[in-house]
C-alpha cells in the first residue's frame, strides 16, 4: 500500500495510492504473485513500481491481510489471500511498465476506503492513519472554551496566569516525533542509494540537532513546571527514548559518510523500512497521549505493533550479519563496516521499542 504524508506536521494527512485493475477498472492496491525465494515485501515493492510507478521503503512487517475473489483467464473465480505491506513512497516515476494499462491516483484514507470493494481492505486503510484519534486527542481546555463562548478572552488571561504551570509537553513530544519521521525518511533515501548521499546525511544531522533542542527544552520545562501531565520520570524516559532513536540515525548516517558506503545489503534496507514505519506509528501515538484514558486502546495497538516490528528487525539483523560474514569473511574491513551499520540500525529499532514500552507504562498508570 503506497502512502505519503501531505506535509511534515504531526497531524499531516496521509494519502494512499490506488491503481485501476486491468480487467474491471475498479480501484485496487498494487499486488501480484510472489516468485519463489522472493520475500513478500520485496515482491510487493516490485509490483508497486510496475503497476503504479512508485518506489520507496517497503516495510517487511505487514499491516494485515484480506481476501478477495479473483477471476482467472480460464473462467474460474478463486479466493486469493493478500498480505498488505506499507510502502513509504520516496519517488514517483514519470514512466513505468504498466503506465498505459492502468490509472493511478492519490486518495485520502477516507476516499480510498470508499473506493475499494473489499471490506477487510477498507478496514486496513481506515486504521492506517487514525486521524480521528488525533482529532479527538486535541481537546481544547475548559478555560479556553469558556473564554471563546463568552467572548471575554482578555478577562480570563489574568486568571490563567495564576494557575500552576503545566508545561507544553505534548507539543514538544509531537515536535520530536516530527523530527523522528523526517530523519527516518532521509535514512530511507540514504540506504536506497538514490544519489545525493551527502544531502541525505546532512539532513539527518540537522534533524538530530533539532531533536537535541527539543529534549533540552523538555528537561528544562520538567524542572520548572509545577504540575506535569505524567510522572516526571515517565516524561524524561519517553523523550529520552525518542532522542536515542534520532541519535542512532545520526550515528548510522555518520558511519555511511565516514566509510563512504554506497551499496547496501537487502537486510539493511529492510531494517530501514521497518524504522520508517515504526517512526510513523510513533508520530501517530504522540497526540493520543493528550487523552490517555480515552485513547488507551489505540495506544496499546500501536505499541504492540512496534514491539512486534522490533522482533522482526532482530531476525533481519541476524540474517544480515550472517550474510555479511559469509560474503566478506576474507575481507575483514568490509565485514566490520557492515557490522557497524547493522549495529546502529538495530539500536534505532531498540530505541523505538523503548518508546513503545514507555507509552505502555503511561497507559497502565493513567488509562
Amino acid at each position: 500500500m503506497p502512502y505519503r504524508s501531505e506535509g511534515t506536521a504531526i497531524d499531516a494527512p496521509v494519502r494512499v495510492l490506488l491503481v485501476t485493475s486491468r480487467g474491471t477498472g475498479r480501484w485496487v492496491i498494487p499486488k501480484g504473485n510472489v516468485a519463489p525465494g522472493t520475500p513478500p515485501h520485496v515482491a510487493a515493492a516490485v509490483e508497486a513500481e510496475e503497476e503504479a510507478g512508485v518506489v520507496g521503503a517497503a516495510c517487511p512487517t505487514p499491516i494485515g491481510a484480506y481476501r478477495y475473489r479473483k477471476r482467472r483467464s480460464n473462467g474460474a473465480s478463486l479466493m486469493a489471500d493478500v498480505e498488505v505491506f506499507p510502502l513509504a513512497v520516496t519517488a514517483e516515476l514519470s514512466k513505468w511498465r504498466e503506465q498505459r494499462e492502468r490509472e493511478r491516483r492519490w486518495f485520502t484514507l477516507a476516499e480510498a476506503a470508499e473506493a475499494v470493494d473489499e471490506q477487510d481492505l477498507r478496514d486496513l486503510i481506515r486504521s492506517f492513519g487514525a486521524s480521528e484519534f488525533n482529532a479527538a486527542a486535541r481537546r481544547t481546555g475548559v478555560l479556553n472554551v469558556v473564554a471563546e463562548k463568552s467572548r471575554v478572552n482578555h478577562m480570563f488571561a489574568w486568571f490563567q496566569r495564576l494557575l500552576p504551570r503545566t508545561g507544553n509537553f505534548f507539543d514538544m513530544f509531537e515536535a520530536h516525533a516530527v523530527t523522528i519521521t523526517a530523519a527516518a525518511d532521509a535514512l530511507a533515501r540514504l540506504f536506497q542509494g538514490s544519489g545525493a548521499t551527502e544531502d541525505h546525511i546532512r539532513e539527518i544531522m540537522e534533524r538530530e540537532h533539532d531533536a537535541d533542542g527539543i529534549i533540552r527544552e523538555v528537561l528544562l520545562t520538567v524542572r520548572k513546571t509545577f504540575l506535569t501531565p505524567f510522572d516526571r520520570s515517565a516524561i524524561t524516559s519517553l523523550i529520552g527514548a525518542m532522542d536515542d532513536a534520532v541519535d542512532e540515525m545520526q550515528a548510522a548516517a555518520a558511519a555511511v559518510g565516514l566509510y563512504e558506503v554506497r551499496e547496501f545489503e537487502p537486510e539493511m534496507r529492510d531494517m530501514v523500512a521497518i524504522i520508517v514505519d515504526a517512526a510513523r506509528l510513533t508520530a501517530e501515538a504522540m497526540p493520543l497521549l493528550r487523552d490517555v484514558a480515552r485513547n488507551g486502546s489505540r495506544l496499546h495497538e500501536l505499541t504492540e505493533r512496534l514491539v512486534r516490528m522490533e522482533g522482526h528487525a532482530d531476525e533481519i539483523h541476524d540474517a544480515g550479519i550472517k550474510r555479511a560474514f559469509k560474503e566478506h569473511g576474507e575481507n575483514p574491513m568490509k565485514f566490520i563496516v557492515a557490522r557497524e551499520l547493522y549495529k546502529h540500525l538495530e539500536r534505532i529499532t531498540d530505541a523505538l521499542e523503548d518508546v513503545a514500552n514507555e507509552i505502555d507504562g503511561i497507559v497502565i498508570d493513567h488509562a
